[in-house]
């Protein structure tokens, strides 16, 4: 299945993720680089999921004496240093102590962020009626309660709906009833229509001297006053004139309008990113609609020094056009799909001695976590929640296990059951096994990859709603680089992401070919090429002192992983 848009910055050749939307339109893709790319060169905001949340409440205290409280909501995010961001506020409603309040907060959503939300509730006093609830000071009001939550917990619900206790100010655990707060999420977007399209190009001029030029195809929306924005990508075709593409994807978010102007160009790929142009034309969606149905080809045309354009003998086909609906990863969280988060960890012996300091395994016993703690913590905290019985299969390798034996792939609380209880139990277990398993080596990651396959692919016979993410956590350089990579062309088909994150000072560019990033996929020893991109590496030492988290720098990709392999097997939301 073809994707949008690979990393033209960086100059790799591969389609990565689907597209990302500007922040005040739904994101119902995946990330792409060269979106990102744009809006962050021009210094605008990150790319997320626009999220719409209503409020109501039951039960809320009444602090009035000759009617009904007059309540209002206000949502905060609290940010890493503790602080609290004003979101947004409900209107107030008159004398009521159930209130279903019709304003609704726009929230970001970031799936790789833990977006801790925090409600007030007031009750607003009757001479403040008069005045915009934005400019109402809340010293001057009556505190009716507060409640917190993660904005994942609320997405991940079959409804999209979680009810809260509210209570009074730092007193969570209070028994005095201050009513509830329900607090409902739901995508804000225009409309689920994409189109997918195969395209082909035939005679296209050669730009190579010793070979034919290797094509690609970036298309681009049109604004008002004449710029481009880029949507989508395709791969790239080696050493081929007559190139046809894997299918892409096209939301009305990306073209706004079926009759808005898109420009397509084909270029020749060169790693240096100096791509050069072979040929660009300009069409609507609905005249690539037209060149389907006809079953007729349209010139490219090269731009001249005089503003001119030469027609060209190279022509673009439209060989399929399909409108569909385009679920979002959301659609899939809160139909009830999830992800069942695995771990696996390093215990070759170059991690040092975990009982001296400069040891990777260190435990420090004043709490400061070391690498493998922190990516466990960061990862586990986010995925946890799309993790319904939040039980979580944990492996070591590179170890000499409880009899002495040396395993690639054994449990990590050295029990038969592989599987530990929550992110606190994948931490105790990890903390136990530093003191009944030897360090050994060497560093093989096949046999781990191979067991979360293996869990994946019975899980694609019996239930389609799970997607399996496995975490490797890792100090050294790979002595099984072709069975690893045979492993993860096999397990491309498959349900799976696996993230990796490597911590010490070893030389990780293995990593970064599994990773994939450079465009070029992953093949196996018998020339199969790994059907999607299911790695993301992350080096800590790269991470750390720097504005993005772990746990940012993993999951970026993983929204877009996910939605490649259900689209790729046509599986459905729930109730879709």
């Amino acid at each position: 299945m073809g994707v949008c848009f690979s990393g033209d910055v960086k100059g790799g050749k591969q389609a990565i993720g689907g597209v990302q939307c500007r922040p005040n339109m739904n994101n119902n893709t995946g990330h792409n680089d060269a979106v990102d790319y744009f809006f962050r060169y021009r210094g605008q905001c990150p790319l997320f999921t626009q999220i719409e949340l209503s409020i109501s409440a039951s039960n809320l205290r009444d602090l009035d004496i000759t009617s009904k409280s007059d309540p209002m909501a206000i949502l905060y995010v609290k940010k890493r240093d503790g602080t609290l961001e004003e979101l947004g506020r409900t209107e107030v409603i008159l004398n009521c102590l159930n209130p279903a309040w019709i304003e609704k907060i726009n929230v970001a959503y970031q799936f790789e962020i833990i977006q801790n939300l925090v409600f007030h509730v007031y009750d607003v006093d009757t001479k403040y009626h008069n005045i915009p609830v934005k400019a109402l000071k809340l010293n001057e009001q009556d505190f009716l309660g507060e409640t917190t939550c993660v904005l994942s917990e609320i997405v991940t619900k079959r409804n999209q709906s979680l009810t809260l206790n509210l209570h009074s100010k730092n007193e969570p655990g209070g028994f005095k009833n201050f009513g509830t707060l329900t607090v409902h999420a739901e995508e804000t977007f225009s409309s689920r229509m994409a189109i997918e399209m195969k395209i082909h190009c035939s005679q296209l001029d050669n730009k190579e001297m010793f070979s034919k030029s290797d094509p690609f195809l970036r298309i681009s929306k049109l604004t008002e006053n004449g710029n481009s924005v880029p949507i989508c990508k395709t791969e790239v075709i080696n050493n081929n004139l007559n190139p046809v593409w894997r299918p892409l994807y096209l939301s009305m978010q990306q073209f706004g309008s079926k009759d808005n102007p898109l420009l397509i160009e084909c270029f020749d790929f060169n790693n240096n990113g100096n791509h050069v142009l072979i040929g660009r034309l300009q069409k609507s969606v609905s005249e690539l609609e037209k060149l389907h149905k006809d079953g007729s080809g349209a010139n490219l045309v090269f731009p001249s020094h005089r503003g001119q354009e030469k027609v060209l003998k190279g022509q673009l086909f439209v060989n399929q056009f399909i409108e569909k609906d385009q679920f979002s990863f959301l659609d899939y969280i809160s139909s009830g799909f999830e992800l069942n988060f695995m771990v696996s960890i390093d215990f070759t012996a170059s991690n040092g001695n975990p009982q001296n300091r400069d040891s990777l395994h260190y435990i420090d016993p004043s709490g400061q976590l070391n690498s493998y703690q922190q990516a466990i913590m960061e990862v586990g905290e986010v995925i946890q929640f799309y993790d319904s019985d939040k039980r979580f299969p944990a492996w070591g390798f590179g170890g000499r296990t409880y009899d002495g034996t040396l395993s690639h792939c054994f449990n990590l609380n050295g029990m038969n059951a592989y599987e530990v209880e929550g992110v606190q139990g994948i931490m105790a277990a990890y903390a136990s096994a530093l003191h009944n398993v030897t360090l050994a080596g060497p560093t093989l990651f096949s046999h781990v990859i191979n067991k979360a396959a293996q869990m994946a692919g019975q899980a694609t016979s019996n239930d389609v709603t799970k997607y399996f993410v496995l975490l490797i956590i890792t100090d050294g350089v790979l002595t099984d680089i072709q069975e690893t990579m045979d492993a993860l062309v096999r397990a491309s088909d498959l349900p799976l992401s696996i993230l990796i994150v490597g911590v010490g000072d070893a030389d990780f560019k293995q990593m970064e070919i599994l990773d994939a990033d450079d465009g070029h996929r992953l093949e196996s020893s018998t020339d199969r090429v790994a059907t999607r991109d299911i790695v993301q590496f992350v080096p800590m030492r790269e991470v750390h002192g720097g504005q993005i988290s772990v746990v940012q720098a993993l999951l970026e990709e993983l929204p877009s992983q996910f939605l490649t392999y259900m689209r790729s097997r046509n599986i459905k939301p729930r109730h879709a």
